[in-house]
Formats: structure tokens, C-alpha cells, sequence
């Protein structure tokens, strides 16, 4: 019986590695799909399909480190890439016997010295299309399609699920454990940078990497950690470049600009969010929208009454025009929510208290269950809007009760820098002023 070689079968130079030896010695069928996608450059898919198992099964087997001992899987592995049984302690495959089906490749020699090499592959095709010169051109032609394939495909739809996932934020789940989450996520995907590419595979892994990059930043900004919030928002920024997203690229400039609006810089939060307005275009997009929003805050934060309002003026505008997916209650998205949280922050320090009170009203009538940190900031913003209005003791009750019923992990950062300037703002005075003086001072 003929048994064609395998489109998977693992080149000689790979059964010889003695990585991949010990991992065939070891049954370790995971490290195989691993060594074989990475040094000979044979895609998941094709493994999947010469091995029958299913692609997403390969993927996930190649990332673990355990052996699968199973007789069935074994076989099956044996047989797809070519593997002579021996090297799993088998008996010998039924295709062993057979020249063309094994991995052996044909005498041509693959030196440096590239004229001997014409010589003799002239000859053997001189001979005719079979044999040798055909075995030749048939390792050639693979060879260009590995280089040519978009090896990546099935890796990149995992990270865009990935992606996906962490965009719809904390769930309940502490800051630094979303952070350490996405740390592990990037060690994973590291090795895809150096794999070959297409063009459209790039820019794809480079869109999740600005995308997870971006998310970092965020977390970090959220926990106080400026320098490294903008650092990681640089190495956002390179990625959404080189993807070739200018939506992207607009979100992570004013994400970024959220870094020196909240801590003291409002000058260069407005210079931030100009540029991601701008690179945004005249389209209505989320990130367009969270660019102006960003920009109406700094101005507000500024001083500057006037371009803060037509800033205010410009995100109700494009919030009219966003479809439902720009609108998504995700990281990327612009929801109506956090269109009003964006708004609380922007009247509040525009001392428009009656319109302020209103839009923190409606943040949390969208959602019946707000996130922590987002509860905290509209509670914050309310005691601020309550201080301006003379309450003063109202103000410092509101938001120490606020900051006091965060857990821990929350009491970080964004929120305590709030709280903190709320609590300078207050005269000594106020009644309230020592119980938010304690919350500050007990969960320092």
C-alpha cells in the first residue's frame, strides 16, 4: 500500500533536534506541536488536521507543558507527523517501509555552495519529474509556503478573544489581579513576534498587542503608578501604529491623556487629548468621543471655561452618532454610562452643580451594578459638587463614606488622589472634615 508523505511530517533536521527527542522520549505530545511550530515552522491548523485533533486542542497542548499518554492520540501523532514509532516506544507504523512516506529528504545537497547545488538538482530534474528533483522542488515549494503562510491565524483569534475578555474591565475582580492576568498573557504571546508572518497577520498581532498593552496602562493608572501607566502607554501607541488603526492609536493617546488629567497636569492631559482627536478624524468613533470628553475635563481642570464647554459640546454631539457597537460598555467602547461619568467630572469642575448632580444620577441609573471604582468616583464627585454648593460637612461625610467602603485594592491611586484633594478643599473647620481625615489616614 502507498502511504504519500504528510503535508505535517516533521523534516529529519526536527526528529534529530535533541529537544524534540527528549520530548518524543517523554510522550510529551505538547512539546512536539510546539518545537514543530516553532523551528520548521508547521502551522497549528496542519498539525491539527494530519494528527486529527481539532486546531483550538493543538494551540492549547502546545502552550502546556504536560505529556499526553494516551494510545489513541499517540498514534494518531505517530502517523500524521511521521514520527517512526520507536521514537514514542511503538511498534513499527505500517508506512515505515515505505521511502515515500517517511521523512526522508532527497540527496540534494543543501550547502554553501549554492553552484554545486544547481549542478546537481539540474541533473536529477534532467532525469525527468520524479525522484529526486521532484522530492527537491517539493521541499522548496513547502518551504517558501511556510514562509509565506500566515502561521499565526489560529494564535490570533485565541488573542483577540483574549483581547476582548479583559476590555469588559475589573468584574469585582481586584486591580492587580486583572494586571498580573495580563503579564502572563503577554510572556504567552511573546514568541508570535518572531514567527513568520503575513502582512495582515502582523498588523493583527500588533492591534491586540496595542490593545492588551493599552489595558495595562490603564490598570496601572488606575493604581497610581504614573511612570509606568505612560511607559506602557508608549509601547500601546508603537503597536497601534504599526497596526495601521488610527482609531486604535486616537484610544490609546487619550487613555494616556487620563494619566496627567488626574494627576495634576492638565495642560498636558489637553495636549494629549488634542492629538487623539485628531487622529481620530471627522468620523464618529468611541475613541473620538472619549478624546473630546478627556479634552473637556483638562480644560475644566484648566480654567478654561469656554473650550471646555464647545469640548462638552463636541462628545454630546458625536455621543448622538455612535452605533450601538462604538458604544459597547467595554475599555474601547463609549457607553452612555461612561459618557456621564466623563460628564459628572467636567461639570463638577465647571461648578455646574445642578447639571452635574443630574448626569451622576443617570451614571448609575444605567447600570444596576456599577463598578466599584466607578461608584466611588461619582460618590467623590457628588461630595465635590456638594462643597461648592456650601455643604461642606454633607461633602466630607459623602465621600469619606465613599473611600471607607472600598475594599483595599481599590483604596489605591486614582481614588485616594481624589479623595485627598477633596479633603484639602475643606475648611477645617467642617464637622466632617476629621471623619474623612481618618478614612485617608486609616487605609494610608
Amino acid at each position: 500500500m502507498d502511504y504519500p508523505l504528510s503535508p505535517a511530517a516533521l523534516p529529519a533536521f526536527l526528529l534529530a533536534d535533541p529537544r524534540v527527542a527528549d520530548a518524543l522520549a517523554q510522550r510529551d505530545v505538547g512539546t512536539v506541536f510546539a518545537l514543530a511550530h516553532e523551528l520548521a515552522g508547521i502551522s497549528f491548523n496542519k498539525l491539527a488536521e494530519a494528527c486529527g485533533i481539532r486546531a483550538e486542542r493543538v494551540s492549547k497542548m502546545a502552550r502546556g507543558t504536560g505529556a499526553h499518554t494516551s494510545l489513541p492520540v499517540l498514534e494518531r501523532v505517530c502517523d500524521g507527523l511521521r514520527i517512526p514509532g520507536a521514537h514514542f516506544g511503538l511498534a513499527e507504523r505500517p508506512w515505515e517501509n515505505n521511502p515515500s512516506s517517511t521523512n526522508a529528504r532527497p540527496e540534494i545537497p543543501h550547502g554553501d555552495d549554492p553552484m554545486k547545488r544547481r549542478e546537481v538538482l539540474r541533473g536529477a530534474l534532467a532525469a525527468g519529474l520524479a525522484g529526486a528533483g521532484l522530492a527537491a522542488l517539493t521541499d522548496t515549494r513547502h518551504t517558501l509556503d511556510a514562509a509565506l503562510a500566515d502561521h499565526t491565524t489560529a494564535d490570533l483569534g485565541y488573542w483577540e478573544g483574549t483581547a476582548e475578555r479583559f476590555g469588559y474591565g475589573y468584574h469585582g475582580q481586584a486591580p492587580t489581579a486583572v494586571l498580573a492576568d495580563l503579564v502572563v498573557d503577554f510572556a504567552e504571546m511573546k514568541p508570535l513576534f518572531s514567527a513568520p508572518q503575513t502582512v495582515t497577520s502582523r498588523a493583527r498581532l500588533c492591534h491586540v498587542a496595542g490593545q492588551m498593552a493599552g489595558m495595562t496602562a490603564i490598570i496601572l493608572h488606575d493604581l497610581g503608578d504614573r511612570r509606568e501607566a505612560h511607559a506602557w502607554f508608549h509601547t500601546a501607541g508603537r503597536a497601534a501604529e504599526e497596526s495601521g488603526d488610527n482609531h486604535l492609536n486616537s484610544w490609546v493617546l487619550a487613555r494616556e491623556a487620563m494619566v496627567p488629567l488626574n494627576f495634576g497636569a492638565p495642560q498636558g492631559a489637553a495636549d494629549l487629548a488634542e492629538r487623539a482627536r485628531h487622529l481620530a478624524g471627522d468620523q464618529p468613533s468611541s475613541s473620538a468621543a472619549l478624546a473630546s470628553a478627556v479634552g473637556a475635563r483638562a480644560y475644566a481642570l484648566q480654567g478654561n471655561r469656554q473650550a471646555a464647554l464647545a469640548a462638552l459640546d463636541d462628545v454630546e454631539h458625536l455621543m448622538d452618532r455612535l452605533d450601538p457597537g462604538q458604544q459597547a460598555d467595554t475599555w474601547f467602547g463609549y457607553p452612555e454610562q461612561k459618557h456621564h461619568v466623563h460628564l459628572s467630572q467636567a461639570l463638577t469642575l465647571l461648578g455646574e452643580t445642578d447639571r452635574a448632580y443630574a448626569t451622576q444620577a443617570r451614571a448609575l441609573e444605567l447600570s444596576r451594578s456599577p463598578s466599584l471604582m466607578t461608584r466611588a468616583l461619582i460618590a467623590i464627585d457628588r461630595a465635590t459638587c456638594l462643597l461648592h454648593d456650601g455643604h461642606a460637612d454633607e461633602a466630607a461625610r459623602t465621600a469619606a463614606q465613599a473611600y471607607g467602603e472600598l475594599p483595599a485594592a481599590y483604596r489605591t491611586g486614582l481614588t485616594r488622589t481624589r479623595t485627598a484633594a477633596l479633603y484639602r478643599a475643606l475648611p477645617q473647620q467642617a464637622p466632617g472634615a476629621e471623619d474623612l481625615r481618618e478614612a485617608l489616614a486609616l487605609h494610608a
